[in-house]
C-alpha cells in the first residue's frame, strides 16, 4: 500500500465503520477507529463485537491482537479518513447531515494538507461537497484545489454490502468511488484496493452519491410491487406466494417476495433522499416508498382482526423484531413498528416477542406491560395467534404442524 496512507482513521464504528476498520487492519493498514460511544470503544479495544455480523468477530480479534487496530473517542491525525456515520432522515424526509458535520469538525483540526477524506455514509447528492466545505470553513488555510501542493483529496465511496454478508461482500463487491477531483478518486481507489478484490469504478462525487440511492430505490420499487400485489391477492383470496412462483416461470419476470414492510437504514431511507432532491420528478419512487411504509399498518390490521376473533386477552406470538432475517439490527424495522403499535392498540392482549438475536427488549417495548421477550417454543405453545414477521432460519425450521390450532398470520410466506 502507498506510504501516504500508512495510518487510516475510520470515523464511526457502527454496522459499516467497524467492519471497514477491521478489514483494513486485517490487510496490514494501521487503523484507528473513532466513535462517540465509550462502550463501543472499550468493546473494540477488547476485540469484542458490539453487534451481530457473521465473520466480524474473528477478523476483529485478529486485527486488535496484531496491534493494527485500536479505537478511541477522539479523532487523531491520520493520512486518510473514512467517515461512516449515520445519515438519518428528518420528519420531513430530508437528510440529517449533522453526524457528517460533526465528523468534519473533528477531522478539520488534525489536517496538515494532502490527506484523503472519504465519505462512506449514504448521502444525498452534494453531501460530499458539503462535508468538504464544512472542513474548509474552519481551515481556510487548506483547499481542494489540485493546483495547490497541500490540497485535500475528498471523495465519496458508498458502501454496497448486505447485512449478514458484510465481511464477504466488502471484499468481493465492486465499489464506486466519486471524487471531487479526479486525483481524489484515484487516491481513494489506492486505499480501497488494499482490501477490495472487486472492480473499482471511478466517477464524480455527486454521481457516486446518486448511484447508491438509485440501487436502493430500484429495490424499493420492486419490493413495493410485491407488497401491493400481496394486498390485492388478499382481497381476491389468492395465495400471493403461489402466484409469484408461477409468474416467475416467465423468462423475463422476476417478482420479489412480499413482507411486512421494508426496514434497515438503506432501502427504507435512501429513496427519500432522491424525493427530497427532486420532489417534482420522483413520482414513482415516492409512490413505492409510501406503499412500503403502509404495509406494516396493513399487517397490523390483520393481527387486530385475529385478536378480535380470539378475544381481547388473546396471547400473540410475534416472531421476529429485526428488519431482516438472521441479524440483530432493528433500525427502521417494520416488525418492531408492528409490535410497538400492537402494544398500544391491544392493551389486553398478551404479546410474546420472539427475537433470537437479542437478549432484552428494545427500549420502545421495554415499558409496555403487555409485552415480554420469550423463547420460540414457549411462545408458539402459548399462542392463540402466531405472527411471522421475520423469516429467521430458526423460524423457517419450525414445521407447520407445530403451530397447532393457533391462527396464523404469515407475512413472509414460510408456511404458505
Amino acid at each position: 500500500m502507498s506510504r501516504e496512507f500508512s495510518t487510516v482513521a475510520v470515523i464511526g464504528l457502527g454496522y459499516i465503520g467497524l467492519p471497514t476498520a477491521a478489514i483494513l487492519a486485517d490487510h496490514g493498514v494501521n487503523t484507528i477507529g473513532v466513535d462517540v460511544s465509550a462502550g463501543t470503544v472499550e468493546a473494540v479495544n477488547r476485540g469484542e463485537v458490539p453487534f451481530v455480523e457473521p465473520g466480524l468477530r474473528e477478523v476483529l480479534e485478529r486485527a486488535v491482537a496484531s496491534g493494527q487496530l485500536s479505537a478511541q473517542d477522539r479523532t487523531p491525525a491520520a493520512d486518510a479518513y473514512i467517515v461512516a456515520v449515520p445519515t438519518p432522515f428528518t420528519d420531513t424526509h430530508s437528510a440529517d447531515l449533522s453526524y457528517i458535520e460533526a465528523a468534519a469538525d473533528g477531522i478539520a483540526p488534525q489536517l496538515r494538507g494532502g490527506e484523503l477524506i472519504v465519505l462512506e455514509s449514504t448521502s444525498p447528492p452534494g453531501a460530499t461537497e458539503h462535508m468538504a466545505a464544512r472542513i474548509l470553513a474552519s481551515r481556510p488555510d487548506l483547499s481542494t484545489d489540485a493546483s495547490r501542493a497541500d490540497h485535500l483529496l475528498v471523495a465519496h465511496c458508498p458502501e454496497r454490502v448486505l447485512p449478514g454478508k458484510i465481511m464477504e461482500e466488502m471484499i468481493t463487491n465492486d465499489r464506486i468511488i466519486g471524487g471531487i477531483t479526479q486525483e481524489a478518486a484515484e487516491a481513494a481507489k489506492t486505499l480501497y484496493r488494499s482490501f477490495c478484490r472487486g472492480e473499482i469504478l471511478l466517477t464524480g462525487a455527486k454521481t457516486a452519491e446518486m448511484a447508491k440511492l438509485t440501487e436502493n430505490s430500484f429495490r424499493d420499487v420492486n419490493i413495493a410491487f410485491a407488497n401491493e400485489l400481496s394486498v390485492i391477492c388478499d382481497e381476491l383470496d389468492i395465495n400471493v406466494w403461489e402466484l409469484i412462483e408461477l409468474a416467475n416461470h416467465h423468462p423475463r419476470v422476476n417478482i420479489l417476495q412480499p413482507g411486512p414492510g421494508v426496514g434497515g437504514h438503506c432501502i427504507a431511507v435512501d429513496p427519500w433522499f432522491i424525493v427530497d432532491a427532486a420532489p417534482q420528478q420522483a413520482n414513482l419512487i415516492r409512490a413505492a416508498r409510501e406503499t412500503n411504509d403502509a404495509k406494516p399498518t396493513w399487517v397490523l390490521s390483520r393481527i387486530e382482526d385475529a385478536i378480535a376473533e380470539c378475544g381481547q386477552d388473546a396471547t400473540v406470538a410475534l416472531l421476529g423484531l429485526a428488519f431482516k432475517a438472521n441479524i440483530d439490527d432493528l433500525r427502521e424495522s417494520p416488525a418492531l413498528q408492528i409490535a410497538e403499535s400492537l402494544a398500544l392498540r391491544a392493551p389486553q392482549a398478551n404479546l410474546l416477542a420472539v427475537e433470537p438475536h437479542i437478549d432484552q427488549l428494545p427500549a420502545s417495548l421495554a415499558g409496555a406491560s403487555n409485552v415480554r421477550l420469550a423463547q420460540t417454543e414457549e411462545a408458539i405453545a402459548a399462542a392463540d395467534v402466531v405472527v411471522l414477521l421475520v423469516d429467521h432460519d430458526v423460524f423457517k425450521a419450525i414445521p407447520a404442524e407445530q403451530l397447532g390450532e393457533a391462527r396464523l398470520i404469515d407475512s413472509r410466506g414460510v408456511w404458505r
